[in-house]
């Protein structure tokens, strides 16, 4: 599977590189609400954790794409998804090619044992970081350690061009002490799984 990084929440997954593989995007964002630059893509399912224009920008993908925006189970093309009902926002369990994936959108508190129970067997996990009106440094690893999985990828934090003030993802990788990597596109597999550790990699804007 591919992983890119589109800014904010944002987020594609591809279970294989054209036009036979089948593609998620998650909380796309409106350029105006962000001041982030959006280029518009295609994609089969496009998942939206809050109905506000940070997350709901369902203009910016071509063609007819099955929107997700509440909760409940879906399976579209070979890609299963259970929106849980987290108020106020919707986080997602999205297995796709053999990997099960947790977007947290905004949240921003610890999850109840409901909501933990409901994300077991995360393998790789989107987790808001920037505070404000989300999850800070100190709670999200909180949260990390609530779900325990083998991969964590920060969101929702301080990059060049955003128009409001988040706390860096300095501050988090300092509070959460793994080892760190970088990727401009994550490639990965279910055999490329830390099988110790958790990981954290941060993908490039």
């Amino acid at each position: 599977m591919y992983i890119t990084w589109l800014g904010h929440s944002a987020f594609r997954l591809q279970d294989k590189i054209g036009t036979d593989g089948v593609s998620v995007v998650t909380d796309p964002f409106e350029p105006a609400a962000t001041g982030l630059k959006w280029s518009s893509l295609e994609s089969d399912i496009v998942v939206i954790s809050a109905n506000n224009n940070q997350h709901n920008f369902v203009k910016g993908i071509k063609g007819e794409p099955v929107v997700i925006d509440c909760p409940g189970e879906y399976e579209y093309k070979g890609v299963y998804i259970e929106g849980i009902d987290a108020k106020p926002v919707v986080i997602y369990r999205i297995q796709i090619d053999d990997l099960v994936i947790a977007h947290l959108g905004s949240i921003n508190r610890i999850l109840d044992a409901k909501e933990v129970e409901q994300l077991e067997g995360t393998d790789i996990l989107f987790i808001p970081v920037g505070g404000k009106d989300c999850l800070n440094a100190k709670t999200a690893v909180e949260v990390v350690n609530q779900i325990e999985p083998r991969i964590v990828i920060p969101m929702a934090y301080q990059i060049d061009g955003l128009k409001f003030d988040l706390d860096s993802v300095e501050k988090f990788v300092k509070e959460i002490g793994l080892n760190t990597r970088r990727e401009d596109k994550l490639k990965i597999s279910k055999k490329d799984l830390p099988t110790e550790d958790t990981e954290l990699i941060i993908l490039n804007y």
